[in-house]
């Protein structure tokens, strides 16, 4: 069983042993902020660490990108309707994975949302709601059945015309997934990369002891509600709290339902704790959108995951295998928001 303790105090994180080298770079890649921490015994194989981190990053920005017109996703989504496109089967591989979790959600998680994101802006320049017709012509064109995945060519073909796939809500776990991968295989045996709202780790620090997260108070980010320890897992967070617009003095957030084509209700954050940052980042949207009974029962049903959900009340619930416990006294942890 997890033990989480709400807390009533934040300081960084913990500190490590004086004989390990211990190095941190922060930077952005895909649109979000990157932090990456190596533990090594020198400062070149921390450096030599971090840098192979980076490089594996901007190598999956570069075809997972809506944003690089010569994307392997903007190609596709270029091609909607008229024709399949070859990608890599790195591509076709996470796509399929992609459909996996829409199924497991009922289709509440999908990537070709993304015919929804010329229509809602979260850059504070949206003064009124779309107009309802706007919404119901773009949620015709969402749906994760109408992509098409040929394994035998490695060809992606959607559909419509204007449909559009983006992976905001499972590519930054695949990135840091594959991010650590590449540090471990470059003799990185311990380390963190953090994206945005996700997080992995790997090894522990120098002390033997596990890392300690935060979890992030939705009220004040830079504070926390809970901490947990975890040894080689992936906590990524999803909130209602850092990116929203709001309109005639009500709030949206930006995690769209693919089904009405509005902004999530009824939680205003979701952590999963597994073992894999890309299923993580997947099942946090999931649960955003599902709310908390939902999000309850289909989390239990999965093994070796677990959630942490906040509501609109400031309500702190969480899966069978996570037990809140009062914690009063001061700790060291690093917060994921």
């Amino acid at each position: 069983m997890i033990r989480i303790a709400a807390i009533v105090s934040v300081v960084v994180l913990q500190s490590v042993s004086i004989w390990a080298h211990t190095q941190t770079k922060i930077l952005t890649l895909m649109g979000v902020r990157f932090e990456i921490t190596a533990i090594a015994s020198t400062p070149q194989q921390t450096q030599q660490g971090i840098d192979v981190g980076i490089a594996e990053i901007s190598r999956i920005e570069q075809f997972l990108s809506p944003h690089i017109a010569l994307s392997e996703v903007s190609i596709i989504n270029k091609n909607a309707g008229i024709q399949p496109v070859q990608v890599s089967k790195e591509l076709c591989d996470l796509i399929l994975r992609s459909k996996k979790v829409s199924e497991l959600s009922g289709g509440l998680f999908d990537v070709s949302w993304a015919s929804m994101d010329p229509i809602w802006r979260f850059d504070g320049s949206m003064k009124e709601l779309p107009a309802p017709e706007i919404i119901a012509h773009a949620i015709r064109l969402i749906n994760y059945n109408d992509i098409i995945v040929n394994t035998d060519s490695n060809t992606v073909f959607l559909k419509h015309t204007g449909m559009k796939i983006a992976f905001g809500a499972i590519g930054k776990g695949y990135a840091a997934n594959k991010a650590r991968d590449a540090m471990k295989l470059a003799g990185i045996h311990s380390g963190i990369v953090i994206a945005g709202g996700d997080l992995i780790t790997w090894g522990s620090p120098e002390d033997s002891q596990q890392w300690t997260i935060g979890i992030a108070d939705p009220r004040e980010p830079e504070k926390a509600v809970s901490w947990l320890d975890v040894g080689e897992l992936s906590v990524v967070t999803s909130g209602t709290y850092e990116k929203f617009t709001e309109i005639h003095g009500i709030r949206y957030s930006h995690i769209i339902n693919p089904k009405t084509g509005y902004p999530s209700t009824g939680l205003i954050s979701a952590t999963i704790v597994c073992p894999d940052a890309e299923l993580g980042d997947a099942l946090a949207t999931t649960c955003m959108l599902l709310g908390e009974k939902e999000a309850l029962a289909l989390i239990n049903k999965i093994k070796g995951v677990d959630c942490i959900l906040i509501t609109q009340d400031f309500k702190i619930v969480a899966s069978n295998n996570i037990q809140l416990q009062p914690y009063t006294v001061q700790s060291t942890y690093r917060i994921i928001k």
